[in-house]
Order: structure tokens, then C-alpha cells, then sequence
């Protein structure tokens, strides 16, 4: 098995970025979900505000966060976001641990995609790993992905949601697609992992699956989605 794809979403709910490298730290992938969208009510993602979901956000050379090609906290940048998000919609810079949804990692492969039948960039994962059969992943709850100097946890299946129904490209919505998943996969894709051992890993590194020590602290999931950040018992 090997590292078939690198992504990181610098916006939360906005669209990822593709990497060749990644430093994966206890925080997740360095640079994920550094900022988020907010009205004066809570946070706003993907889930009711689906125009967010096609907005192109990546990281500049300078390490700043660029929003449809502008710097996040230019004013054409705030009328973007309100037109996708609402009135008093406003993005917001916040790297605690609730910016994630359940776990700060999530692990796709290509052979789960390929019997899924969709595009990957639905499920929204930091890591595809490549060479995996068909449904395989499925059994990896529990286990860890070597990565050279990097240990992965996965802890479990993730349970998808509306997200996945909208098209990354056109923003069209298909619910068929959540429909397949939970009528096919009991509503879970992908998995939620966490990172037990950091490092750098790149696209092509080799990957192997090992079983997880038993006496490693699991974490326990969190986020905004949850009500209260994830931890590592």
C-alpha cells in the first residue's frame, strides 16, 4: 500500500487543497481547518450552507490562507463569504482542537472509492491511501498506518452526512449518494483516525498496516458537531 493522495482543507467547509507532502502533527495535518466560517449565532459549515463547499480556499507561499484567490481577510473575501454563508456571516481564524469534526484525521482508500462509485473529494479526506481491495478498510478500526516515522490511529468508521451529497464542481445536490451509504455501508465512510506518532509523509511513501498497542491512549471523539473538543483519554 502506498500514499495515494495528501489534502488539506484551510478553510473549514471550503474546498481542499491537494499536497505532495504533508507534516502531520498531534494537531492533525499542519495547516487544516485553520479558519471557519461564523455568524453571530454559532458556526456555519457545509451541512446548511452548501455554497461554501465550492468556494476554492489554499494556502499562499507566505502561509497565509487565500480564499478564491484573495487574502481571507480582504473585503472582497467578506462579501464572498456572506453570499455563500448569510448576512453576518464572517470568516474567523481559531485552531483549538473543536474545529474538527470527531477527530483531527480522516483516512480514505482507493478501493472502498472505486465500490463506492463517487467522487472522493465528497468524503473529504486528509489521506487516500492507494493499493487497498475493495472494502478493506472496513476491518481497520482499532489497527494503526505506518508511514515511515508516522502512526496513525484509526478508531472507527465515520458516519457520513449531507456533505457528501453535494457535487464538488457544480454544487448540484444528489442524495442518492448519502443513500447509497447508508443503505450500502450502514451510513459510515471512511475512517476517523488521529495522530499517534508524528512526522512528514509524502504522496508514494509506502504504507503498512499494524496493529495498534493496546496500552496507547485512544482519543475520545469531539468538535462543535459533538459540543466538546476531542481528547486523548
Amino acid at each position: 500500500m502506498y500514499v495515494k493522495e495528501l489534502w488539506r482543507y484551510p478553510v473549514k467547509s471550503m474546498q481542499g487543497e491537494r499536497l505532495e507532502s504533508a507534516d502531520v502533527t498531534s494537531n492533525g495535518v499542519a495547516g487544516d481547518r485553520l479558519l471557519h466560517v461564523r455568524d453571530p449565532r454559532g458556526v456555519l459549515t457545509g451541512r446548511t450552507r452548501h455554497a461554501l463547499l465550492g468556494v476554492p480556499a489554499a494556502t499562499g507561499a507566505d502561509g497565509e490562507v487565500r480564499v478564491a484567490g484573495r487574502p481571507w481577510n480582504a473585503p472582497q473575501t467578506a462579501e464572498l463569504v456572506r453570499a455563500a454563508a448569510g448576512p453576518g456571516a464572517e470568516l474567523v481564524r481559531y485552531a483549538g482542537p473543536e474545529r474538527f469534526d470527531v477527530l483531527n484525521l480522516l483516512v480514505a482508500t482507493d478501493g472502498a472509492v472505486a465500490e463506492l462509485g463517487y467522487d472522493r473529494r465528497r468524503l473529504r479526506p486528509n489521506i487516500v491511501i492507494g493499493g487497498v481491495p475493495g472494502l478493506a478498510e472496513r476491518g481497520w478500526p482499532g489497527h494503526a498506518l505506518r508511514i515511515g516515522e508516522v502512526l496513525i490511529g484509526m478508531l472507527k468508521l465515520r458516519a457520513r452526512c449531507i456533505v457528501t451529497t453535494i457535487d464538488p464542481d457544480t454544487g448540484e445536490q444528489d442524495l442518492d449518494v448519502l443513500r447509497t451509504i447508508r443503505h450500502g455501508y450502514e451510513g459510515t465512510f471512511a475512517l476517523d483516525s488521529w495522530t499517534a506518532a508524528p512526522g512528514t509523509i509524502r504522496v508514494g511513501d509506502e504504507v503498512e498496516l499494524v496493529d495498534l498497542d493496546p496500552g496507547r491512549a485512544r482519543p475520545r471523539p469531539g468538535g462543535w458537531i459533538v459540543g466538546a473538543p476531542y481528547l486523548v483519554a
